[in-house]
């Protein structure tokens, strides 16, 4: 009698759990639907800061941007967008063209202090916790040496820079994950392939790790690949991955430019039909993937609207202005249904509208 009155209790607990739980997850699941489908919408352009004179506050000044390396084709677009901006507003600028070596960085901090620029720009990587002594001299020689698309908007950087821009790793993440809970029904088995060598990496891990604990049936393992090793170890890994799990049904390299190494992996495996690929960044070649179905959906930024946003954040340094916590530059989900819209073959900063132009322009006192 008490094994069946032990049995009995414990059956009634067991079901007394699945019916709190079932329904707890389902309407997750809807309001995971519900936010994915928000990042669809065309972005709104958010001021990051109140309107300012920017003509009036960089005449006679510049800036130079140093990135992790001229190489990367996004680092090509985001500087192209810094040069029409200085254009469009009217004060020098110039990109430390580099190959992504520290004695680079070191070298463009130097000629930054030599020539008297008024602001250094380490963008997308080039390493403030390893150029400290360099980022003291310019900053005695009165220079303002500013990080930016370097970390999450939550992240902490060195306190000796003079000011961050952070990017909004940590809602890219996070779509990441709910995409692949929405699409498994909420029992994602999943491969994220990291680079832990980039500072933003962590933000992006710590996002999809909250989102996921969320569902006990999400199983998640964490393989970190070297930027420098993306050609020979990305593909390898995948088809390990894919032939030793074969409950596995998503695969999220964190940075969209990976993806040129799963979807071959995934291909050679015959696995197709089981295991899709999410990501993040918005490449073109990437969109185009989507649009050919090897890719089940990118989180894209606008370069253009991010160079814009880091601009802004920058002439305010330079004005001696508020800083900027957050540049307010949104994400936007590329799927089977709007991914046409980036066009054909995709282009960078299409796809998110033109408002923010305009926007800027306003904020910056151009239009007069």
């Amino acid at each position: 009698m008490k094994t069946e009155a032990k049995y009995f209790c414990l059956t009634v607990l067991v079901c007394f759990s699945i019916a709190r739980f079932e329904p707890a997850q389902s309407a997750d699941l809807e309001a995971i639907r519900k936010d994915i489908e928000t990042y669809k919408i065309l972005p709104k352009f958010v001021p990051p800061g109140p309107a300012f004179d920017a003509q009036k506050v960089m005449h006679g000044k510049g800036i130079i941007s140093i990135p992790v390396s001229s190489s990367i084709p996004f680092i090509t677009t985001l500087e192209q967008a810094f040069a029409n901006v200085s254009k469009e507003v009217g004060f020098k600028f110039m990109e430390w063209k580099n190959q992504g070596l520290i004695p680079e960085w070191q070298n463009g901090m130097n000629y930054a202090v030599s020539q008297k620029y008024d602001l250094i720009d380490l963008l997308a990587g080039a390493d403030p916790r390893i150029l400290k002594t360099q980022i003291d001299l310019a900053k005695q020689a009165g220079v303002k040496v500013v990080s930016s698309h370097y970390s999450g908007i939550k992240q902490t950087v060195v306190p000796y820079l003079t000011s961050n821009v952070p990017s909004d790793y940590e809602t890219g993440a996070r779509l990441l994950a709910e995409w692949a809970v929405v699409r498994t029904n909420g029992k994602p088995n999943v491969l994220v392939i990291t680079s832990d060598e980039v500072f933003s990496t962590a933000a992006m891990v710590d996002s999809m790790k909250a989102e996921f604990a969320l569902f006990p049936d999400a199983k998640v393992v964490y393989v970190n690949v070297p930027i420098t090793d993306w050609a020979s170890k990305i593909q390898p890994a995948v088809q390990s991955a894919i032939q030793g799990n074969p409950e596995l049904n998503f695969i999220i390299p964190v940075y969209d430019s990976m993806t040129q190494f799963v979807v071959p992996a995934i291909t050679l495996t015959g696995a197709s039909d089981r295991v899709k690929i999410t990501s993040f960044n918005g490449t073109p070649f990437v969109i185009g993937y989507v649009q050919q179905g090897k890719v089940d959906m990118d989180v894209g930024e606008s370069l253009d609207w991010s160079a814009r946003g880091i601009m802004d954040a920058e002439m305010r340094v330079v004005g001696g202005l508020e800083p900027v916590k957050d540049p307010h530059t949104p994400v936007h989900i590329f799927d089977s249904t709007n991914a046409d819209s980036a066009g054909h073959p995709p282009k960078p900063n299409t796809g998110y509208g033109t408002e923010y132009v305009n926007g800027f322009h306003k904020l910056w006192s151009l239009e007069k």
